[in-house]
C-alpha cells in the first residue's frame, strides 16, 4: 500500500493511477495518523509554495511527514513535494519550508532567453545511481513543469541534473528520501519504471 498525502494541492488522481498501473494499491489521505502509519509515502504537489506549506501546517501534516522520513521508510516527493522539503523558498517572498534538506528554492533567471516556466520534456543526467533509476538509462527524458528549482547546500544529495540555461538539480536522494522535480506520473514508460522501482523498495524490517 502506497499512501499519498492529500493537502488539496497535488495531482492526486494521476499519481494514484500511475501507482496502480505498476501494480500497487494506494491510499489518498489527509489524516495525520494514516500518514504516520504508512508503509511508503508520496508527497505530490502542484501550485505555489506559500499556499502549499501553509496547507500542510493547517492540516497538521508537517510533523508526521518529518517523522515518517526520519523513520527510514521509503518516501517520494514530486515537484512541489520536492521543493517543500527544503529550508526556504523565494516564491512570492521568503517562506520557510519543512527544513528536512538544507538549501533553498529559487526562480529560474530571466536573462537566459528561455521561457519560464520550464515546461515539457527535458533530458536528465544521472549524477549518482539511485535505486529509483534502476533500468533507466542516462540521457532519458522526463516531463517538467516548474518556474523554481532547488539548490541543495550539500551537493552530495543531488541525484539527477537537467539543463535549462544552466544545470539544475532535478532529483535528490538521501537514504530513504527520494524526490524529483519532474513528474514521473506524466513521463510515460520511464516514469512508470521509476514508480515501479519506488514500489519495490524495502521498508525497514520488510
Amino acid at each position: 500500500m502506497i499512501t499519498i498525502v492529500d493537502y488539496q494541492m497535488g495531482n492526486l488522481r494521476s499519481v494514484s493511477k500511475a501507482i496502480e498501473r505498476v501494480g500497487e494499491e494506494t491510499l489518498i489521505t489527509s489524516d495525520p495518523r494514516q500518514i504516520a502509519a504508512a508503509e511508503k509515502l508520496i508527497l505530490p504537489g502542484v501550485g505555489g509554495f506559500k499556499d502549499a506549506i501553509a496547507e500542510l501546517h493547517r492540516r497538521d501534516l508537517a510533523h508526521p511527514i518529518r517523522e515518517f522520513i526520519e523513520s527510514g521508510r521509503p518516501f517520494l516527493g514530486i515537484c512541489l513535494g520536492l521543493q517543500m522539503l527544503f529550508e526556504s523558498s523565494e516564491e512570492g517572498g521568503q517562506h520557510e519550508g519543512l527544513g528536512i534538506i538544507p538549501g533553498e528554492v529559487v526562480r529560474f533567471p530571466a536573462d537566459t532567453g528561455l521561457k519560464v516556466p520550464h515546461m515539457g520534456w527535458n533530458q536528465i543526467q544521472i549524477m549518482q545511481p539511485t535505486p529509483l533509476m534502476n533500468g533507466i538509462e542516462p540521457g532519458t527524458h522526463f516531463y517538467f513543469v516548474h518556474s523554481y528549482y532547488v539548490k541543495p547546500t550539500d551537493r552530495s544529495v543531488v541525484a539527477i541534473e537537467a539543463d535549462y540555461g544552466a544545470p539544475f538539480c532535478a532529483a535528490i536522494w538521501r537514504d530513504n528520501l527520494h524526490a524529483t522535480q519532474f513528474h514521473p506520473e506524466k513521463s510515460q514508460g520511464n516514469g512508470m519504471q521509476l514508480l515501479k522501482n519506488f514500489v519495490s523498495l524495502d521498508s525497514p524490517g520488510g
